[in-house]
């Protein structure tokens, strides 16, 4: 026994005496790599290398561990989240307000048919993926709100999409604060805050966008953040998650591009920092352009693959489609056939036509037998002629036959004498066989223009002025026919040289309140382009006869014609940003963005057809006056700090201050950003289109109480106040949750409530509340 003991000593020292040769070797070469490197004293390198040799030590001595570490208030507030968004989720089991849109557009989905909406489509296209896999069939007609749900509708997994991102919502606000290193315990107070909101409450538990967007666009702030804290590869893993997270922002709503400016001027001021802190300027500018490249590329790459997948799922001609050109018509399954089908390609002498105006609201060129009144209401006088308008729907009244003003037949020649570029044609309406006339006269509406009319001869000195010169804006060469549905034209009025124009003014209750057509000498606008979208060529010189083609002539479509992916991109994206502007006006809950600060108005969303239960948009209303007095705040302390910098005054250290300045860039920016906007905007504004800016007032106000608690304790003369401010807080916090509980009854819907009860929520007098009247 004893030698196989030595043995072991033995083995033992030598492995003890390799080990530490290896030790003394690395530390040597330690030591030779500071001394050529920084020229450190040589106390620090030994007190270095024997913190590093006894780490190796404790390695060799000590076996491998992970540690896991367990945020309890983030895990508690995400839970408390989702459970008061969950909660009872499929009641009530009626449309609740714009539920009857986003419900239509997921049927619609369902059934491949194409539909317009102004804001892009990914938020919708999740409600339609839930409903797909919950089993929606789509025949469930949304006709109106409070129309209750069939059982065949799939109303909980339609209302967890937006009820999960509201949850999450909350765990990112917690995140977010942690990573503008604010206090563990400010984080929590700014995710309590949204917890306890009222108004998040309600967009969380309904069909509604609001709260993808805003969870899209605070995780893409998020991940921003994290970037530019990194200088390791994970600042660009970062940064693409917070470029496609922002695009899926803007891509649900484009309000969500205010967030998206708000990132890349975040990544801008981050490049503007370290231009003092990197010498190379090829370094730099390459850091500039990947960055740049990732904030472009990414987001707007995702934007045009949910326009991709959205025309891919809608294949099929509907109700909206006429919002869109003949050419965008004619693409789709049953739309436009009988115009792609049957009829000829080529306008020519004799062609029967509806022209279409091309570009915004859609409309074609209309007459009646009316005529303009001799005076208008501002004492001008008219010509007195048959009127003629953009009238917005399918109408015996939009044919037209396109004639050479040498012949004096209307029906088609065998060939057909086909209309070219640069010919000039008369355009004899269909069914009162007057010609479309132009002259010196001033428009009913817009004066600065001529006056279009059809000619009527009452054998007084004005005489017809009916001849048009035919201009194809895409012509490929000055020998191009007229073309039906492809070719983009403008009628140019021979006489005086102005443009058939549609003015987008509508005409008085005389011209019942069609859209305004006149001649205008600015012949490049936009609104003179018309197209040919019916066509047919006319068979018979009898006008009786010819009358009777008309009223049967097919306006209904039944086949599909080729049109490329990026030829119905753009023309999508035009009629998008065209169309947000013909929003209704004169909405009984619409409100006005002065109105939002204070909460001026709230917005019902479902009454119960059997008692007083309720849902209204509302807020916590006291965290909202907290909220935007904290802007106040952070304004006044912001002008006050610069003044007193200026004067070479320092009142904060320079952690502090780049804290109270990140805050100012992050939350005091990203409010203004996404709420100035719709002051400019001409169109129904509603409360909720205040929440994303309201979601950074909550973040700013909880950065103000923390910001106001270090200013307190700094200071010996107020430190004592410390305490007694976050007793306040404290109180104030319960007084939040006390309104939350209380104004609850109005989020979810599922309380009876007596006129008594509504009384006591009334809290301010522009509140508008509902009572059933009791026989």
């Amino acid at each position: 026994m004893e030698p196989l003991q030595t043995l072991r000593k033995r083995k033992c020292k030598k492995k003890v005496s390799d080990v530490s040769e290896s030790l003394d070797s690395e530390k040597s070469l330690k030591l030779t790599k500071r001394e050529v490197g920084d020229g450190a004293p040589a106390e620090k390198d030994n007190l270095e290398s024997k913190h590093e040799d006894h780490k190796e030590n404790n390695f060799l001595r000590e076996p491998c561990s992970l540690k896991v570490e367990v945020d309890v208030v983030f895990i508690i507030i995400v839970i408390l989240g989702f459970a008061t968004r969950l909660y009872n989720l499929a009641n009530p089991h009626y449309i609740v307000f714009d539920e009857l849109h986003y419900g239509r557009y997921v049927s619609l989905y369902t059934k491949g048919v194409f539909f317009f909406d102004a804001h892009p489509p990914l938020g919708k296209q999740l409600l339609y993926w839930a409903g797909k896999l919950a089993g929606y069939d789509g025949n469930f007609t949304f006709d109106r709100i409070g129309t209750p749900y069939s059982e065949h509708v799939p109303v909980t997994a339609l209302r967890m999409v937006p009820a999960i991102c509201g949850s999450l919502l909350i765990g990112v606000i917690y995140q977010l604060m942690q990573v503008v290193s604010l206090h563990p315990w400010t984080a929590a107070l700014a995710a309590l805050l949204v917890l306890f909101e009222n108004s998040f409450l309600t967009q969380s538990r309904f069909i509604l966008l609001e709260s993808i967007q805003i969870l899209f666009g605070l995780w893409g702030i998020l991940c921003i953040l994290k970037s530019t804290r990194n200088t390791s590869w994970l600042s660009v893993v970062w940064l693409c998650f917070g470029a496609i997270s922002l695009g899926c922002c803007f891509s649900v709503k484009y309000s969500g591009l205010y967030t998206y400016f708000l990132g890349i001027f975040l990544v801008g001021r981050q490049m503007w920092l370290r231009i003092n802190e990197v010498k190379s300027v090829l370094r730099l500018t390459f850091s500039i352009v990947w960055r740049g490249m990732i904030l472009i590329i990414i987001p707007w790459s995702l934007y045009v693959g949910v326009f991709y997948v959205h025309l891919a799922l809608l294949p099929k001609a509907g109700p909206h489609d006429s919002v869109m050109t003949s050419a965008f018509q004619a693409s789709l399954e049953g739309g436009l056939a009988s115009i792609t089908r049957g009829q000829p390609l080529h306008v020519a002498h004799g062609s029967q036509i509806t022209l279409r105006h091309s570009h915004g609201r859609t409309c074609w060129l209309h007459s009646h037998a009316h005529v303009y009144p001799v005076k208008y209401a501002d004492g001008r006088g008219s010509s007195h002629q048959q009127q003629v308008s953009c009238y917005s729907f399918k109408d015996v009244n939009n044919w037209w036959i396109v004639k050479r003003p040498d012949e004096s037949s209307l029906t088609v020649s065998s060939p057909p004498d086909a209309i070219k570029h640069g010919e000039v044609v008369q355009l004899v309406h269909g069914l009162t066989t007057r010609a479309l006339n132009s002259h010196d006269v001033a428009a009913p509406v817009s004066p600065q223009s001529q006056e279009v009319s059809c000619y009527i001869n009452y054998n007084v000195s004005m005489p017809a002025q009916n001849l048009w010169r035919v201009e194809i804006v895409n012509r490929a060469t000055d020998l191009d026919t007229w073309d039906s549905i492809r070719s983009l034209v403008r009628l140019i009025h021979v006489d005086s040289g102005s443009a058939l124009r549609y003015s987008g003014r509508q005409l008085p209750a005389w011209g019942f309140h069609q859209h305004e057509v006149v001649a205008d000498k600015v012949v490049t606008h936009q609104d003179t382009v018309w197209n040919v979208e019916e066509h047919r060529y006319s068979k018979s010189e009898d006008k009786k006869e010819r009358e009777r083609e008309l009223v049967a002539a097919e306006m209904i479509p039944t086949a599909a014609t080729h049109l490329s992916f990026w030829a119905k991109f753009w023309e999508l994206q035009y009629k998008m940003w065209s169309h947000s502007g013909d929003a209704p006006l004169g909405h009984m809950f619409a409100s006005e963005p002065l109105d939002w600060p204070v909460l001026h108005r709230s917005i019902a969303y479902w009454l119960s057809p059997h008692s007083n239960a309720q849902v209204h948009l509302i807020g916590n209303l006291v965290t909202w006056y907290a909220g935007t007095l904290s802007v106040f705040i952070y304004g006044t302390l912001l002008a006050v700090y610069a003044i007193r910098m200026r004067r070479n005054i320092s009142d904060l250290s320079p952690i502090v201050s780049k804290k109270f300045y990140d805050a100012g860039f992050i939350f005091f920016l990203g409010y203004w950003l996404n709420y100035l906007p719709f002051f400019f905007m001409d169109r129904t504004l509603f409360l909720h289109h205040y929440l994303p800016a309201y979601i950074f007032k909550i973040l700013l106000l909880s950065f103000v109480v923390d910001h106001v608690i270090f200013i307190l304790h700094m200071r010996e003369r107020t430190k004592a106040l410390t305490h007694i401010f976050t007793f306040f807080v404290v109180v104030w916090l319960a007084y939040v949750v006390l309104t939350f509980k209380k104004f609850c009854v109005l989020n979810y819907g599922n309380t009876d409530l007596t006129e008594s009860d509504l009384m006591s929520l009334r809290w301010k007098d522009t509140w508008d509340f509902i009572l059933h009247k009791k026989n």
